[in-house]
C-alpha cells in the first residue's frame, strides 16, 4: 500500500524549503520552477548540461542573491561531490518531455533516466531531502508491453526505469520521494522546435507559414498553462506522497480550435492546412488529475484561452532563441 500523503505548507510568498536542487533547471518547466522557488525565498542551484536546455532561459535570474547556475551533467562522474548543498528539496526535471526528443541519442536518453536519477536520489537521501521525479506519460501509449527496442523504446524504458528506481528507494529505504507526470505544459519559453502543442501553431502562425493540424483536427489536448503546472510541482513537492500524481489541463480544447486560436491571437494570415500525419499519430495518454486535486488541492486556474493569449504574447515580444549565461544554445528539442 503506498504511504499517505502528508504535508509541509505551502505558501507562494515562502515555501517550506532553504536550498533547492533543479536539475535539467535550463528547461522550459524547470526555469519557471526556479524563478518561483527563487521569489519564495528558495536558494537555487540549477544544475543543467544545456543538451536539451538553454541557459538563456535562466539569464535573468543571472546575479540574483541566492541563485547558481551550474553547467554540468548529472549522470556523469563527479558531479555529485561538485553538489556540497546541503538540499531540502531536490527536483530532477533532466529527462526528456518530447517524445521527439534526442532519437538519435539513445545512450544518453537512458543514462538521463538511470544515472542520473540514481545520483540525484543519492544527493537527496544525503541530504535528507525531498525528491520529486519530473515523469512524462507513456508516448505513444501502448495497450500491452512496450518494446524496448522499438522506435520510442530508449525513452519510454527510461521512463520506466526512472520511476521504478523512485518507488523502489522509498519502498526499500524510507526515502521522502515522489514522482509527479506532466501532461501537455506550455506558456512563455516552451520551445517551438520539438512538434509540441500549442508551440508549433505558435510558431508557424508568427512565421507566416500555414498551420498545419493532423487529420481533421478533432483531437483534443488537456492543455495545462505553466504557472498552473509550476503551483502543483510545489504542491506535490510539499507533500510526502510516494504514489505518481498526474498534472494536466482539465479543458481538453480540440487541434482546430487551438490553432485558429493562435491564428487570431497572432493576427496572421497563414492559412490552415490539414494534413494526414505520417504512419498515423496515436492518441496522446489523458492525465488523471483527481489525485491531484483531493489530496493536494490542486486545481488548474488559467483557462486554455487565456494560457494562449498569454503565450503568444511573451513569443511576440520575446521571441526565440533567446540570449545565453554561458555558452551558445543548443538545438536538440525536448526538454521540461
Amino acid at each position: 500500500m503506498m504511504p499517505m500523503a502528508t504535508f509541509t505548507t505551502y505558501d507562494r510568498a515562502r515555501a517550506p524549503w532553504n536550498r533547492a536542487l533543479v536539475t535539467g533547471g535550463a528547461g522550459f518547466l524547470g526555469s519557471h520552477l526556479c524563478t518561483r522557488l527563487l521569489d519564495s525565498g528558495v536558494e537555487v542551484d540549477c544544475l543543467d548540461n544545456l543538451s536539451t536546455g538553454r541557459a538563456g532561459k535562466v539569464a535573468h535570474l543571472a546575479g540574483r542573491p541566492g541563485f547558481r547556475f551550474l553547467e554540468r551533467d548529472i549522470s556523469e562522474p563527479g558531479c555529485a561531490e561538485a553538489l556540497e548543498g546541503p538540499y531540502d528539496l531536490v527536483l530532477h526535471l533532466a529527462g526528456p518531455a518530447s517524445a521527439a526528443a534526442w532519437p538519435d541519442r539513445p545512450v544518453e536518453l537512458l543514462d538521463a533516466g538511470s544515472l542520473g536519477t540514481r545520483v540525484a536520489l543519492g544527493l537527496a537521501a544525503r541530504d535528507g531531502a525531498r525528491f520529486l521525479l519530473a515523469s512524462s506519460p507513456p508516448f505513444p501509449p501502448s495497450g500491452g508491453d512496450a518494446d524496448p527496442v522499438g522506435p520510442h523504446g530508449a525513452r519510454a524504458e527510461a521512463v520506466r526505469f526512472a520511476e521504478a528506481l523512485v518507488a523502489a528507494h522509498a519502498g526499500a529505504h524510507g526515502a521522502n520521494a515522489g514522482i509527479v507526470r506532466l501532461f501537455e505544459g506550455y506558456g512563455p519559453g516552451m520551445r517551438t522546435d520539438d512538434g509540441g502543442m500549442p508551440a508549433a501553431f505558435i510558431e508557424q502562425a508568427l512565421a507566416g507559414r500555414p498551420v498545419t493540424v493532423d487529420g481533421d483536427g478533432s483531437l483534443t489536448h488537456p492543455l495545462c498553462y505553466v504557472d498552473d503546472m509550476v503551483d502543483g510541482v510545489l504542491l506535490i513537492a510539499a507533500g510526502r506522497s510516494v504514489r505518481p500524481v498526474d498534472l494536466g489541463g482539465d479543458e481538453e480544447p480540440a487541434a482546430v480550435e487551438i490553432a485558429r486560436r493562435v491564428i487570431g491571437l497572432t493576427g496572421s494570415d497563414s492559412p490552415l492546412v490539414f494534413v494526414d500525419p505520417p504512419g498515423g499519430r496515436p492518441l496522446p495518454p489523458r492525465p488523471v488529475t483527481g489525485f491531484a486535486r483531493e489530496i493536494f488541492g490542486w486545481l488548474p486556474g488559467v483557462s486554455w484561452q487565456d494560457g494562449l493569449e498569454r503565450t503568444v504574447a511573451a513569443f511576440r515580444d520575446r521571441p526565440e532563441p533567446v540570449p545565453t549565461v554561458t555558452g551558445e544554445p543548443r538545438e536538440p528539442a525536448g526538454e521540461w
